[in-house]
């Protein structure tokens, strides 16, 4: 069971980052009803400048105080949008934004004499900016309560000096009722303001605590497929990131979730380090099933070189390399992976280790161990770019060596900078694939390619699987025999991410961390939906990722 208390210097931090964007967005809000007054102000003044009754707009102090009222919100925004604050620093400004803005509002109201026109705007000012507080700054009853009322101290004094405008007459039953009219409106603001903050408080408060009780906490969305949508989450406990891959429940039966359940429990036997490793599986209370991998901070293939280029021979050789490892564990395992492709390669950066790899997205996994079980031989499982010949013609008679060919694929498009077969129609990439020998990668280069790994790569594009290397480890044998392997540039790697990685962390729009998204893992499900894959065997459609 994950306690609350665990969860606390992870929350806290969260709540004050959320707390400082708030506080910036309440001085965003004073400051624009700070420049309306006093844009109201001078419309004003230039309204009723020649005429008698030009007091009602205030002299120059009146002007200069409308100038200065912009200033400290404009300063608190400022201060909030940079570095993080801390929490005391955030509630510091939060309180003197707050009561700084009323005292100057009841600093206008002094300076323009008996004018009823700025007292109602004195007062409105006074509750948009508390009661605007009470619904954008997260802040418990009892804190409010005390903000507002010195707030509102300053507009009691101001009614209780400023003496009854000429439209209410001299006398003391009227300026009383003035007084009285004041203090019953500040009294009441207060209380609003409070009420607001007691329930919105507390409603954040037990958002929070209902996160706490779920053992991954969704932080932000790092990608999105047709099979579901991936986010970096924390684990209450260990406090270390992971990457949490939710599968789309409109898009996936059933029995495609039952299988993904299998294909992850295979999955998770997998210990090759440059295989993902995954840590949990469960469903979400809406029966969502997702699955918990290592976070990787790095990426894939296909932005790599979309982004950067073509990959140099000896570097391209060692990330081909370390699929091989990847695969050839999974092969000895009779697991085949039928979606190799760049997108689902991640290079990453480890502290002593440059372009370390990770195979991701084993969601369309094979066992060898029931064949003729997983597939029909009229369903067409993986991405059209990289589907070798027989999982086109024949799909249920792929085995390690289809992994091969879309290994060689890979390889195809790190070296070229494009695919090995492109088309208008997904039926002419497949075609292609059965019917069209590649170019070599070098025709597409203003440079020529080391001919052994030309030669090799073409080798592993080979129409029939009897004409490619044998297995994972036969072909990384092959890349390691190749001339440029020894060429790898370990130092100039390490340059290259030192230049990179502060750009390279994957874009994704953030969940508020007030109201994170919370998942649990349920037990009870798993034996149940690992019992209905014995019987129960999807069938896959053709897929473009």
């Amino acid at each position: 069971m994950t306690h609350a208390r665990d969860a606390e210097p992870i929350d806290s931090i969260e709540v004050a980052n959320d707390a400082q964007g708030r506080v910036a967005r309440f001085a965003a809000a004073v400051f624009t009803i700070s420049a309306v007054m006093g844009v109201a102000s001078i419309v004003t003044h230039l309204a009723l400048a020649s005429h008698a009754h030009s007091s009602e707009s205030g002299g120059l102090a009146h002007q200069f105080l409308h100038v200065a009222l912009v200033c400290p919100p404009a300063f608190a925004w400022l201060l909030c949008r940079g570095k993080p604050l801390g929490t005391r620093w955030v509630r510091a400004v939060d309180a003197a934004l707050t009561v700084v803005a009323c005292l100057m509002y009841a600093l206008l109201g002094l300076s323009a004499g008996s004018s009823l026109t700025v007292t109602f705007s004195v007062l409105l000012a006074m509750t948009y900016t508390i009661l605007g507080r009470s619904i954008i700054v997260p802040s418990s009853m009892a804190r409010t309560l005390w903000i507002s009322s010195a707030a509102v101290t300053p507009l009691i004094v101001y009614f209780a000096g400023q003496g009854v405008p000429a439209a209410f007459g001299e006398s003391f039953a009227s300026r009383f009722v003035f007084t009285l009219f004041g203090v019953l409106w500040c009294i009441v603001a207060v209380c609003a303001s409070a009420a607001n903050s007691k329930q919105l408080y507390g409603l954040r408060a037990r958002i929070r605590e209902i996160g706490k009780l779920g053992q991954y906490t969704l932080e932000e969305k790092i990608g999105e497929g047709g099979m579901g949508t991936v986010y970096r989450a924390t684990h209450a406990m260990l406090r270390r990131p992971a990457a949490i891959k939710l599968l789309a429940k409109g898009r996936a039966s059933e029995k495609d979730q039952a299988r993904f359940e299998r294909e992850v429990q295979l999955t998770s036997t997998l210990t090759h380090p440059n295989t993902i490793a995954i840590f949990d599986y469960g469903r979400t209370a809406d029966d969502v099933f997702y699955y918990v991998m290592e976070y990787l901070n790095g990426l894939d293939l296909d932005r790599l070189v979309k982004e950067y280029g073509p990959v140099e021979p000896a570097r391209a050789i060692h990330i081909l390399a370390q699929v091989c490892g990847a695969l050839g564990e999974a092969h000895a395992r009779d697991l085949i992976h039928r979606d190799i492709k760049p997108a689902n390669i991640v290079l990453t950066f480890r502290v002593d280790e440059p372009d370390v790899v990770k195979v991701v997205d084993f969601g369309l996994v094979k066992t060898l161990e029931e064949p003729g079980t997983d597939s029909r031989s009229d369903a067409i499982t993986g991405t059209p770019m990289y589907l070798s010949p027989e999982a086109i013609t024949k799909p249920d008679s792929v085995d390690a060596r289809t992994d091969i060919y879309a290994l060689g694929a890979v390889a195809y498009f790190l070296l070229a900078g494009r695919e090995v077969f492109s088309g208008e129609t997904l039926l002419d990439v497949l075609s292609r694939h059965v019917l069209k020998e590649p170019l070599a990668p070098s025709v597409h280069l203003a440079k020529p390619l080391p001919p052994d790994l030309e030669q090799l790569v073409l080798k592993c594009l080979a129409k029939d699987p009897d004409g490619r290397p044998a297995s994972a480890p036969a072909l990384l044998a092959e890349l390691l025999a190749c001339k440029d392997a020894p060429l790898y540039d370990r130092t100039g790697a390490f340059a290259w991410w030192q230049e990179h990685r502060a750009k390279l962390r994957p874009d994704g729009a953030r969940i508020a961390p007030a109201s994170p998204a919370t998942m649990a893992v349920d037990l009870r499900r798993r034996s149940a939906a690992l019992a209905a894959t014995s019987t129960d065997r999807p069938l896959y459609p053709i897929t473009s990722k």
